[in-house]
């Protein structure tokens, strides 16, 4: 038995092996110029009792669940009783649940009250995923991503300090040649503010129907980065991390020019002979028609 799922369906690398449920369908900005993934959809919100039947069903079928993934674009948009709801029954019926999570945009986290948070976190919802993409102002401005880096880093803050894992995703490449010294540098300062607890970065890919209006916002000429040149990035932003809690920094998303990863700070300077020798060898890097965002 298999839920019936409005397409398209996204969840991180990390939910791989997660049952998921659509509590809200697209995303409630849907304005960023370099994402996709909800253009073809409108956002709203599923009513409860349709989420409470998918739930019952599924426990019938899959009761040894460990993890539950709660899609579409922003879970955490929905309103503070109605996802308790949603979570206090989940926990109800999966007896074997090890974890609950969900994306989230700046936003969501800035418009819940700490008390809701905390709320949320104590009925069950353990983990947010949050795009930063970019620390540096203007590069968020151009790609209109709805958050200043002030904005993210309180955001990220109030997410941390009412108890949820934060996995953070940076986008690679989103500044062009002109801005990729700051997007580096500006995105470094960001995850050193907020210490995530994983930090995954991915390198930007366009699809084809918003390749024009991505130029268009950015509102300058773009270039894009050549391998070598986001491996440049990439070293430039991994030695300006300066952490003095465990962040799992990973770059092994599909767009990613090469598969890399360790654990910050103790990993660091692997991680920077890692990149250092892949600049030397450009031709072990996995071919540009084998990657996508």
């Amino acid at each position: 038995m298999e839920l019936v799922y409005d397409y398209p369906l996204y969840r991180p690398p990390s939910e791989s092996r997660s049952l998921i449920f659509q509590v809200t369908l697209g995303c409630s900005f849907n304005k960023c110029s370099f994402c996709n993934m909800y253009r073809t959809k409108e956002y709203s919100e599923r009513p409860l009792d349709e989420i409470e039947k998918e739930i019952e069903m599924m426990a019938r079928y899959y009761p040894e669940t460990k993890r539950i993934f709660l899609a579409d674009g922003d879970a955490l948009n929905l309103e503070t009783k109605k996802l308790n709801q949603i979570v206090s029954s989940l926990k109800n019926k999966f007896d074997n649940l090890e974890r609950i999570s969900c994306y989230s945009m700046p936003k969501n986290l800035l418009q819940k009250s700490e008390e809701e948070l905390q709320s949320l976190k104590a009925t069950g919802l353990d983990m947010v995923y949050l795009g930063i993409e970019s620390g540096n102002n203007k590069i968020l401005k151009k790609v209109t991503k709805g958050a200043t880096s002030q904005m993210i880093i309180d955001s990220c803050k109030k997410a941390k300090d009412a108890g949820f894992i934060l996995s953070c995703m940076i986008i690679l490449g989103l500044g062009g040649k002109t801005y990729s010294k700051e997007h580096a540098l500006d995105t470094s300062k960001i995850i050193s503010q907020i210490e995530p607890d994983f930090v995954g970065a991915l390198t930007l890919y366009m699809e084809p129907n918003i390749e024009e209006e991505f130029y268009a916002k950015f509102n300058e000429p773009f270039a894009p980065l050549e391998d070598t040149e986001v491996l440049d990035e990439l070293y430039n932003l991994t030695s300006n991390i300066q952490v003095t809690k465990n962040v799992i920094f990973r770059v092994n998303h599909a767009s990613n020019v090469y598969s890399v990863g360790g654990t910050l700070p103790i990993d660091k300077e692997k991680i920077l002979e890692k990149i250092a020798y892949l600049k030397q060898h450009p031709e072990i890097l996995k071919p540009k028609v084998l990657r996508r965002f």
